[in-house]
């Protein structure tokens, strides 16, 4: 069983939104702070946002007030929601657990492309 499990990438043009959804195994994910990576090419991959357990969420600057993560605890599922999309927005987006006893586990990655 793969832990983590991505999905909701695409083609969409700039100003645009997506929503991106990763599952996870219960444990783990009741366990783990929640997390989406991205990695540009040519780029050092990034986490761009985080949610603990409890909630609390924590973003980079470069998306702030664009993208919202959150978590549903009964799906074991943390959504992405990707609004006002920017080229620069363009990579692989990894989700990732950490944070907890289990240790750290990827999705498998999930391409976003903003462009005209």
């Amino acid at each position: 069983q793969v832990p983590l499990v991505e999905s909701g990438g695409g083609l969409v043009q700039p100003g645009g939104s997506l929503r991106l959804s990763c599952t996870a195994s219960g444990s783990i994910f009741r366990a783990s702070t929640m997390g989406w990576n991205r990695q540009a090419p040519g780029e050092q991959r990034e986490l761009v946002v985080s949610i603990t357990t409890d909630g609390r969420t924590n973003y980079a600057d470069s998306v702030k007030g664009r993208f919202t993560i959150s978590r549903d605890n009964a799906k074991n599922t943390v959504y992405l929601q990707m609004n006002s999309l920017k080229p620069e927005d363009t990579a692989v987006y990894y989700c990732e657990a950490f944070g907890s006893f289990y240790g750290k586990y990827w999705g498998q990655g999930t391409q976003v492309t903003v462009s005209s």
